[in-house]
């Protein structure tokens, strides 16, 4: 590919990683309840999920999705409502002095698989990722040339990306975590997130292509 496409992509996906979404919210959530090396565990689900919908686009759903509105309104129907479940869990949480004292201790410390695997099931319904690998991602493809070597190209670009951008977000979260050692501030910082989510949720439910 040439340098000047590598350069559109890497422009346009610093910014769309950027943008606070469900994976930088939940980054941040996982940053400032567990730490920041815990949360890398969260950052490591975002990606893999973007690995996986950057390689079924290139296998040809980009197409599928653009050409299939029922595939496509399942999908995001699919994701919205994973979103908005999540929005309301969050929602309902309860904060750290009553989780103390009412969960259990796999609950309240998680393992990084359960924080891998929230990571990769936020990424994967995400609807700006979603979005941009049906739409946009297989344009920085150049059909005519060898597709491995693109693929590779553009991949671990986005990896990079994610992955820092991400550990950022969780760092962040880190350092809030004295704002809201007290539980009343955590509660507020549950309900916002949550309304997040409901809002992300929603927003994909109503997109269209």
């Amino acid at each position: 590919m040439t340098l000047q496409l590598w350069l559109a992509y890497t422009g346009i996906i610093a910014a769309l990683i950027a943008i606070p979404g469900p994976s930088a919210l939940i980054s941040m959530t996982h940053g400032l309840r567990y730490g920041h090396r815990r949360a890398f565990a969260t950052v490591l689900g975002g990606v893999l999920s973007a690995m996986t919908l950057m390689t079924a686009s290139a296998l040809g759903l980009g197409a599928i999705l653009a050409t299939s509105t029922t595939v496509f309104t399942v999908l995001k129907v699919v994701g919205a409502a994973y979103l908005i479940w999540l929005g309301i869990s969050a929602w309902r949480a309860p904060a750290a002095a009553e989780t103390a004292l009412e969960a259990s201790p796999a609950e309240a410390s998680p393992g990084v698989m359960k924080l891998f695997r929230k990571g990769y099931m936020v990424g994967i319904s995400n609807p700006k990722d979603l979005l941009f690998f049906a739409a946009l991602f297989p344009n920085f493809i150049d059909a005519a040339q060898p597709h491995a070597m693109q693929f590779a190209a553009l991949a671990i670009t986005w990896a990079i990306l994610d992955c820092s951008l991400m550990f950022a977000y969780a760092c962040a979260g880190r350092r809030l975590s004295s704002l809201f050692a007290s539980p009343a501030r955590l509660r507020i910082l549950n309900r916002s997130t949550g309304t997040l989510f409901v809002f992300a949720g929603s927003a994909l439910a109503a997109s269209a292509r």
